[in-house]
């Protein structure tokens, strides 16, 4: 601790400053120190609790994803040919294969009027056209202002159908000038054909979307495209559907006709989530080996050359590791159930040297398809290894536990320190204010004395008899 102001005695030429700093360190020095190691220790243990906590918390995660009735009740749904089929599976499908054929996709109605000059104008008077899907459809009767042209009549035909099912667009043809309106519908399967009536001028604008149209006849109208049912086969069993998106074919199966297959069958896989599944296991792997990773690295002891000091962890030789780790190993290798797999290592699942986990997967994936009911019932419930494990560490990890109480504790001591910390440097403040006021003061003595003592030898040397030296 440096000293300000006057340093040197004027007086006595005492190191003043040297002094006062010499006998504060000493008084500081021991207890500085000792709180020095008191926070280094307590910040190690603080950081390597927090490491801790957080592997804890990852394996927490992952045996609650793998400890999941939904995740192996998952089924999956995969077609050979996705160009002409895409599928899903629910929970109650059952697995088998499937061959299936898309003859002919859902359409919807697509219907064009008669073709109509450049000149065509709707009567003097309102006008009334009629628009519907289907035979048995709720007409929309549209009002159609007088003297509108065709473009007219297509703008107030989309507003007043908007929302309605059916859109209208206008095709001309460059050579004859001529112009029809088109009327789309946006529902497929059969009997859903766009029909639209009109009376006097907009006569002209009728159209029977179950007619054909026959594109060389320029008074014709009829259907571009007809409104039919989607036509396919599951294992040669002739189906159809008024829609592309099929449910109930295949029990709990739903599937999305995209593309006809052209006389070429697709197959149909339905099954369980394997690779789900595995994904799950693989997780679990991974987060019980970053906890042993984790806890290896803060409870080693690496030597340093020959004589040099030993690096340490910052958990080394902690009860709380042994306990946890105890518990946890306890349970890997507890056999538990009556099924086909009692422990981990029946899966492929083996302990290495160093504590982590290895899968082989061969015999992980042997085991699944053997019998995936088996592997669920090992894992999942009251009594399947991952509610198992999570009761061995959720004392540790929840709020209020083991770990969270411990790190609450050094949290306190890192405060304490603080305060002793201010403490100290508030009492050394104060000793060595106290010192430098007595060290002035003594210098002060001095020259009182110095003073008085030259009064005197002045006074002496002036007295009868006494023989002054020779300067």
């Amino acid at each position: 601790m440096a000293v300000s102001g006057i340093t040197t005695g004027i007086n006595s030429g005492l190191p003043i400053g040297e002094l006062v700093t010499a006998m504060v360190n000493a008084e500081k020095a021991p207890k500085e120190a000792q709180l020095a190691r008191l926070s280094s220790s307590t910040t190690t243990k603080l950081s390597g609790l927090g490491q801790l906590n957080s592997a804890l918390g990852e394996f927490q995660t992952a045996l609650k994803d793998l400890n999941s009735a939904t995740l192996f009740e998952k089924r999956t749904a995969t077609s050979s040919n996705t160009s002409a089929l895409t599928a899903t599976a629910g929970k109650t499908a059952s697995p088998g294969s499937y061959e299936i054929e898309v003859k002919s996709l859902a359409t919807a109605s697509k219907v064009a009027t008669q073709a109509l000059g450049a000149t065509f104008k709707s009567g003097d008077d309102e006008q009334t056209l009629s628009v519907k899907i289907g035979e048995s459809g709720t007409a929309v009767d549209v009002t159609i202002a007088a003297g509108s042209d065709l473009n007219s009549v297509r703008d107030q035909l989309n507003t007043a159908l908007k929302g309605k099912g059916v859109s209208v667009s206008t095709i001309n043809d460059p050579a004859t000038g001529k112009s029809r309106l088109v009327f789309s519908g946006n529902e497929t399967g059969n009997g859903k054909d766009v029909i639209v009536s009109g009376s006097g001028d907009l006569a002209a604008l009728s159209v029977d979307g179950r007619t054909q149209l026959d594109p060389a006849d320029t008074q014709g109208a009829g259907y571009i495209v007809q409104a039919t049912n989607a036509q396919f086969s599951v294992d040669g069993l002739a189906l159809s559907s008024p829609t592309n998106s099929v449910k109930g074919a295949i029990a709990d199966v739903s599937f999305e006709l995209v593309g006809k297959t052209d006389d070429k069958p697709l197959t149909l896989k339905v099954g369980e989530d394997g690779a789900g599944v595995k994904a799950g296991i693989k997780k679990f792997v991974d987060a019980y080996n970053k906890l042993i990773t984790t806890t290896n690295d803060l409870t080693r002891v690496t030597k340093v050359g020959e004589d040099g000091t030993p690096l340490v962890g910052g958990l080394v030789g902690d009860s709380t590791i042994r306990n946890l780790l105890s518990g946890v190993r306890n349970e890997l290798v507890n056999p538990t159930g009556t099924g086909a797999f009692k422990v981990l290592a029946d899966l492929g699942i083996t302990t290495q040297k160093n504590g982590t986990l290895k899968i082989d997967d061969t015999k992980l994936d042997t085991a699944m398809k053997g019998d995936f009911d088996a592997v669920g019932s090992f894992f999942l419930g009251d009594t399947g290894l991952m509610k198992r494990l999570d009761g061995q560490v959720a004392g540790y990890s929840q709020t209020g536990g083991i770990l969270s109480q411990r790190m609450q504790a050094l949290e306190s001591t890192r405060s304490d320190i603080k305060k002793q910390t201010d403490d100290l440097n508030l009492r050394v403040d104060k000793m060595q204010q106290r010192l430098l006021s007595q060290f002035y003061a003594m210098d002060s003595l001095v020259g009182q004395l110095n003073g008085t003592s030259s009064q005197l030898e002045s006074a002496l040397s002036n007295l009868p008899g006494v023989v002054k030296k020779s300067r």
